[in-house]
């Protein structure tokens, strides 16, 4: 049980509410824990991967945990349907792993616990 990851949902958008920073902040404490986390952004949340965070509520801080999450490598598994085309999403590089709805309904089950927001 302890290999199954713990899963942060986020559908909330991070231009805005604070929600989804909260979400992406929680996720990070998980994984300082030593824990595996597996992180879904939903809908409006792919924006937490906007290049310009200016535009987001808390962007600051949301560019120094993607920072962070990146260097652990992390992966964002992101709701296909909602990646948007603008170039610079995602300018960073994080490592994407597309999902749908259904997947995304796995990765929940195969989830020791969630969080949602």
């Amino acid at each position: 049980m302890a290999d199954e990851p713990v899963l942060v949902l986020i559908t909330q958008d991070p231009r805005a509410t604070g929600r989804a920073f909260e979400g992406m902040r929680i996720g990070i404490g998980i994984v300082a824990g030593e824990n595996e986390v597996t992180f879904v952004l939903v809908g409006p949340a792919v924006h937490l991967l906007d290049g310009d965070t200016d535009d987001l509520v808390d962007g600051d801080d949301i560019a120094k945990f993607r920072a962070n999450l990146k260097r652990l490598g992390v992966p964002f598994h992101v709701e296909a349907p909602a990646v948007p085309t603008d170039p610079d999403w995602n300018a960073e590089g994080h490592v994407v792993v597309p999902v749908t709805r259904e997947q995304i309904a796995d990765l929940v089950r195969a989830s020791r616990r969630f969080i949602a927001f």
